[in-house]
């Protein structure tokens, strides 16, 4: 019996690893396309040749002319700068906010709650005119306040904090009553660092929702000098046609940011995706 019960789960460990497998490879093929792309010529990406997969030639060009005309250091500079501000901007609010909504009683918290809860089932296209309106009458339009603007409070950061205050003991806050800490003082000093890894679980969550925003950005900045990585890749596909060897090189050049932030935040990264419970 034991050895039929072994051999049962190392059979489930294969099946689960041969599925894993698969599935790693069907999320790398569309980026192993792209990589290859970014170095074909138009003729070889458009062929209908099955068996053309690789270059015939490594082709560099394309990462020269897409970098000479589509100004991709100020796609850079608005995309980074827009995702630093959302993040600041929307880990403060929660934070407050939850801890406002977790651990603090006052009139009208449910109600208000309540409306928190009800914008994030509010599919967010419905915002985009009044908050393009707001931007506009700020005189904000093509800046990258404007960038920001729809970032500057979460919802969702709100309800993911104000459930990391509520899994905090109601001895700390009684302890620092003791000590003689006022309100600021209790949430600074003790609540707010405990909730570490819930900051860093919403700034995650930010960065990547901020980095692919692309509706938001087409809208309130329509210079491409003032436009993010994921708008100006929008704007370089034609009606008609298009060059998919320099649009690949492009979203090529367009994922190095993310992937470098990755690369110094990986630790980070699973352990906020872990604790949040959350999948992107």
């Amino acid at each position: 019996m034991i050895k039929t019960s072994q051999g049962r789960e190392r059979a489930t460990t294969a099946v689960i690893h041969v599925i894993l497998i698969i599935m790693s490879i069907i999320m790398i093929v569309p980026f192993a396309w792209m990589f290859l792309t970014a170095f074909k010529t138009q003729g070889e990406a458009t062929s209908i040749n099955p068996f053309v997969i690789f270059p015939s030639t490594w082709n560099f060009e394309n990462f020269k002319i897409v970098w000479q005309s589509y100004n991709f250091l100020y796609l850079y500079k608005n995309t980074l700068l827009m995702i630093f501000f959302r993040v600041v901007a929307a880990v403060l609010t929660a934070t407050m906010a939850g801890y406002a909504f977790g651990r603090l009683k006052f009139p009208g918290k449910n109600a208000l709650f309540a409306l928190v809860l009800i914008q994030m089932m509010v599919p967010s296209q419905i915002f985009i005119i009044p908050q393009y309106v707001m931007v506009s009458k700020l005189g904000m339009i093509n800046t990258i306040f404007g960038l920001v603007f729809p970032g500057l409070v979460t919802a969702f950061g709100t309800l993911l904090l104000k459930q990391s205050y509520q899994s905090l003991p109601k001895d700390l806050e009684e302890a620092a009553d003791i000590d003689g800490c006022n309100i600021g003082q209790r949430f600074l000093l003790i609540m707010a660092p405990l909730t570490r890894s819930g900051m860093v679980s919403l700034g995650i969550f930010t960065a990547v929702f901020a980095f692919k925003d692309l509706m938001w950005p087409m809208i309130v900045c329509p210079n491409a000098l003032n436009t993010t990585l994921s708008a100006g890749l929008a704007k370089m596909q034609g009606q008609y046609s298009s060059n998919f060897p320099q649009l690949m090189a492009a979203a090529l050049m367009a994922c190095l940011p993310m992937i470098i932030i990755y690369l110094i935040f990986q630790k980070q990264f699973v352990e906020g995706i872990a604790t949040s419970g959350g999948k992107l």
